[in-house]
């Protein structure tokens, strides 16, 4: 499925869910469920998630501030000749990385900066900074799509929210959320491998990103979706 059919569907059922099971909807967990619903697709650096928190401009200042870099390193004379041309060469030649390479580097940098200056926002500093780090490295559809990263995910907002009025909802509203994506994802050709190094495949065929059923059987998924959280919040708000 699209990014977008993810959000909408995943944070759908997952609130309506919540909702019919008597769990408090706050504001907190509906960008939890948001958010989950997207983040298994961080390890593909093209995905709705990625290329909102790394947008084009970002990676346009990143390659500028590279030349501007490989430039400086050539003529501040902080190694002598050739290795400063070397020098020079390696660190420019990365700004024409392609764009999914660029986006990587600056998940891993951002990561850095969370790491080294966002000690205010412990312990959610830390858990994104992992997350971006872990999501660079790993292939698309690999560890983000097992239930051990359904597992991982719930517990870090468990732990990260004890003490919290709403952190009960938190950490359901994120590990349904994320598990709702995986669930779509094993209705498509590719599937997944949610136990890995079990070869143990979940996949349905019901549908295939870019084709005309799959577009089909993502809009009908849409609409029940829709036709829920109509009912649940909106026909019977005080069920």
């Amino acid at each position: 499925m699209m990014g977008k059919s993810h959000l909408i569907i995943s944070t759908g059922v997952t609130l309506s869910v919540m909702s019919l099971l008597g769990h408090e909807i706050t504001i907190p967990a509906v960008a939890v469920a948001g958010l989950s619903a997207l983040l298994p697709d961080i390890d593909e650096p093209n995905s709705l998630l990625v290329r909102k928190a790394v947008p084009e401009f970002l990676l346009r200042i990143l390659q500028v501030s590279l030349i501007g870099a490989a430039i400086y390193l050539y003529f501040a004379g902080i190694a002598a000749p050739p290795w400063n041309l070397a020098l020079a060469l390696l660190v420019g030649s990365v700004s024409f990385l392609p764009g999914r390479r660029l986006r990587h580097l600056v998940m891993l940098l951002l990561a850095l900066a969370l790491f080294a200056f966002a000690d205010a926002y412990d312990p959610w500093n830390y858990i994104a900074a992992c997350v971006l780090v872990v999501s660079s490295v790993v292939p698309h559809r690999g560890l983000t799509h097992t239930l051990y990263a359904v597992a991982g995910w719930g517990a870090l907002l468990y732990f990260a929210s004890l003490g919290m009025n709403d952190g009960g909802s938190l950490w359901i509203a994120g590990g349904m959320s994320y598990a709702l994506h995986l669930l779509a994802d094993s209705l498509t050709q590719r599937g997944i491998t949610p136990l890995p190094p079990l070869p143990i495949k979940l996949r349905l065929k019901l549908m295939s990103t870019g084709t005309k059923k799959g577009s089909a059987v993502e809009k009908f998924c849409i609409v029940l979706t829709l036709v829920l959280v109509m009912y649940v919040f909106v026909l019977t708000p005080n069920l």
